[in-house]
C-alpha cells in the first residue's frame, strides 16, 4: 500500500520517455519524472521514494528527502502567504500548505514556524500550527531517558520542547549552559516527570554535575553512541575539529577535566564513558 506524505519502497512497472512508473496509485502507476531516475535503474527495480501530490492533486514520486514527512514535527520557513493560507518551504518544488484555521498567529513570508503535517479529508498534505492535539497522550518516559528533541517555542522561564516527536516538554532556562534557538534540534534527558504528567527535560544527564559546555558535548556524543568515541587526546586536530567544533587544545583540557572527575577512561583506541 501506497502511503501518500511518507517514503515508500516501489517496484519500476513501466518504462515512459519522460520518465518510469511506480507500482501503485488509482491511474495505473505513480510517475517518478525522467529527471530523478537514478542512472541504470530498470524494470523490475525497487525504488526508495516520496509520494505527495502534484499541482493537479495527482499522486507522483520524487527520490529528494523533505525537510518533514506525514505524521512528523517540523520548523519550516513561511515561503509565500495568500488569501487562502501560508505555503512551507519543505524541500519540494510544490509548498507545504498551511491554512489560515491551522494557524496560531499571523505569519509573514520569511518566518519560521514549527509545526504537524497531516493528511486533510482529501487526501492532500497540510500543515498545522494546532501541535497539542497531535501529542500522544499515553506516551511515558523514565527519569534520565535518553531523548531527541525539537525546540518548540521560547516563554519566560526557558523553551517548550517536542519530545521524540511525542509529546512535549520544558527545559527550563536554568538548565541551559549554551546556545539554544527555536527549530533545533537537539539529544538531552528526562529531568522529571510530574505526578499530572508534565515533563521537564536536560542537555546533559541528571546527576552529571556542573561541567563546562565543551565536556558537556563530549559526554552527550558517548551516551548517544554506547559510551565510545574513537577521538582521544592523540587524534588528528581535524578530525576533532569537525566533530566537535573546537581545537585540538580545547579538546585535550576537557577530556583532561572528564577523567579528572572520574566519568571517562582513555586508551590508545578512544574514549569510554565509565558507568
Amino acid at each position: 500500500m501506497v502511503e501518500t506524505g511518507q517514503l515508500n519502497k516501489l517496484k519500476v512497472i513501466r518504462e515512459v520517455d519522460f520518465g518510469v512508473y511506480l507500482e501503485g496509485g488509482s491511474e495505473g502507476g505513480i510517475l517518478l519524472p525522467k529527471s530523478e531516475v537514478p542512472e541504470g535503474t530498470r524494470l523490475g527495480d525497487s525504488l526508495q521514494v516520496f509520494v505527495y501530490l502534484d499541482t493537479n492533486d495527482m499522486p507522483i514520486a520524487t527520490t529528494k528527502r523533505p525537510r518533514a514527512q506525514v505524521g512528523r514535527f517540523a520548523n519550516l520557513k513561511v515561503a509565500e502567504v495568500n488569501e487562502v493560507g501560508a505555503f512551507l518551504d519543505w524541500g519540494l518544488p510544490k509548498d507545504l500548505f498551511l491554512p489560515y484555521n491551522e494557524q496560531t498567529r499571523r505569519l509573514a513570508q520569511g518566518d519560521y514556524v514549527t509545526v504537524f503535517l497531516y493528511l486533510d479529508n482529501t487526501g492532500r498534505i497540510a500543515a498545522t500550527t494546532k501541535l497539542e492535539k497531535h501529542f500522544d497522550p499515553e506516551v511515558t518516559y523514565e527519569q534520565a531517558q535518553l531523548i531527541e528533541m525539537l525546540v518548540w517555542r521560547r516563554t519566560d522561564i526557558g523553551y517548550l520542547v517536542i519530545i521524540d516527536n511525542c509529546t512535549s516538554g520544558l527545559l527550563h532556562q536554568q538548565d541551559i549552559h549554551r546556545p539554544v534557538r527555536v527549530g533545533q534540534k537537539l539529544s538531552g534527558f528526562i529531568k522529571q516527570v510530574r505526578e499530572d504528567g508534565k515533563i521537564t527535560v536536560m542537555l546533559e544527564k541528571p546527576g552529571y554535575g556542573r561541567v563546562d559546555p565543551l565536556a558537556q558535548q563530549i559526554l552527550q556524543y558517548l551516551e548517544a553512541r554506547e559510551g565510545f568515541c574513537a577521538l582521544g587526546d592523540k587524534s588528528d586536530p581535524a578530525a576533532i575539529k569537525e566533530t566537535f567544533g573546537v581545537s585540538k587544545k580545547a579538546y585535550k583540557m576537557a577530556l583532561g577535566q572528564l577523567m579528572k572527575a572520574g566519568r571517562i577512561r582513555q586508551d590508545e583506541q578512544g574514549i569510554y564513558l565509565n558507568t
